[in-house]
Formats: structure tokens, sequence, C-alpha cells
């Protein structure tokens, strides 16, 4: 254990991945969003993607104990299971899509996503439409692809699910249930094919004691008076991430 920590340590980069996991948690915990949108482009600087993708997940699996109790009570199963069932037929071939492009054009589509999500966002898109069965299954679908692919398991959930109007406790339980059963698909998937190694797995057990903290500090923080302002820095803080994270700049 004392080896695989030390390992994990010696990460390269690890000071800016504590400094990017630790502005997530703040931004997730007084935006309830963007943590992978933000910590994704950075770590895609310093680790291959198939190690961004599996830390994101694992970090997601830890921070998803403390908000899963709650939210399985209130949860629809119906529509966690539709969810689910079409996210897991479509994350192992998101996977193996990012194993066979370039890791340069991988980040490039995970920019494009989070810009795109980012602008959606600013400008106040949301689908308003109803939610039936089709469109749960496309949504669950874009998701696994997406986040197999990325490690962005949240656009298409926010989009197009979370911000629809109707049942809003329910479909935000719904949400948090899916989001942390799509991290643990991608896990597995990941791990029967051999990318996930302990090595990740103390690395993502660094990243999450921090990553936990700020959580909680941006809950505490959180004043609804002032919603606008904190999703303004969310906002920003993102639209950073994305802009550093960009090939372009190598």
């Amino acid at each position: 254990m004392h080896d695989l920590l030390t390992t994990a340590l010696a990460t390269p980069g690890l000071i800016w991945l504590v400094l990017t996991i630790m502005a997530a948690g703040i931004v997730r915990g007084f935006a309830g969003f963007g943590t992978a949108l933000i910590f994704v482009p950075i770590a895609n600087i310093f680790l291959p993607t198939a190690d961004v993708i599996a830390v994101m997940v694992l970090t997601g699996i830890c921070s998803a104990a403390a908000l899963l109790p709650r939210a399985v009570k209130v949860a629809e199963l119906k529509d966690v299971s539709i969810l689910g069932g079409a996210a897991i037929l479509t994350v192992p071939i998101g996977l193996w899509i990012m194993t066979q492009l370039p890791q340069d054009m991988i980040r490039w589509i995970a920019a494009l996503i989070a810009a795109a999500m980012l602008s959606a966002l600013i400008l106040g898109w949301r689908y308003t439409g109803k939610i039936d069965l089709k469109r749960l299954l496309g949504i669950g679908a874009t998701a696994g692809g997406i986040g197999g692919m990325t490690g962005l398991t949240g656009p298409a959930v926010i989009l197009f699910y979370l911000a629809n109007g109707s049942r809003a406790v329910i479909v935000r339980a719904n949400t948090i249930v899916f989001l942390a059963i799509l991290d643990v698909v991608i896990a597995i998937n990941m791990t029967i094919g051999g990318l996930i190694t302990w090595r990740l797995v103390a690395l993502s057990f660094v990243l999450a004691v921090p990553y936990f903290i700020t959580s909680r500090l941006g809950q505490a923080l959180f004043d609804p008076k002032y919603e606008t302002t904190y999703r303004s820095m969310a906002y920003l803080v993102i639209g950073l991430a994305v802009v550093t994270g960009l090939p372009l700049w190598e």
C-alpha cells in the first residue's frame, strides 16, 4: 500500500491535478455540477486519456457515497433502469473509440463537448420537451457513449434530463443515482479491459480526499441569495479549464 501511495504521489503534474480537483469540488458544492467539465480538460494535459477517465469515475464513485442514501429513497427505479440499461450498451463502444483514436483527437472532442455544454448553460438553453421512453433511452445511451470516450458523463443528463422542469426533486434523485451507476459501469468495463490499475486507484484516493473536503466547503459557502453569482463563477472556472486544456497550447 505504501508503495502504491508513493507511486501515486509521484504522478506528473500532481499538484495541478490536486488544485484542479479542489476547484472542481468547490464548484460542485455550490453549483451542483461541473466536476468533469473542470477536471477532464486539465487532467488530459498530464495523464493519458484512459487514466483520466479511470480517475474521474473512481473519484466519482467515492464522492457519490455522500449523496446516494438520500437520492435512492426518492429516485424512480423505472427511469433509472431505463437510463442505466441504455448506458450499459454504449459504454463499451465509447471506451473502444477512446482506445482507437489519437489522444489529441479525444482531447479536442472532450474540449468541444465541454465548450458546447458551457455555451448552453450560459445561454440558458434547456430541453423542455416531454421525457418519454425513447428520449430516456437516448439520454442514457448518449451519456454512456460520451462518458466512456471522454469521461464527461454529465452533459447529456444535465441538459436534456436534469434541467427538464417536471418533477424536479425526483429527476435530480434519478440523475444522482444514474451517474453513480454510470461511474460503476465504466469502472467495471475499464477493469475488464485492463485499463484500471492499483496505481490509478491510489491516485483516485489521493484526489478524492481534497475533492470531498472542498465539495463540503462549497456547500457551506452556498447562499441561495447569490446563486447567480455562484453560477457565473462556475462558468468562469469551467471556461478557464476548457481553454487551458486545449491541445492547441502544446
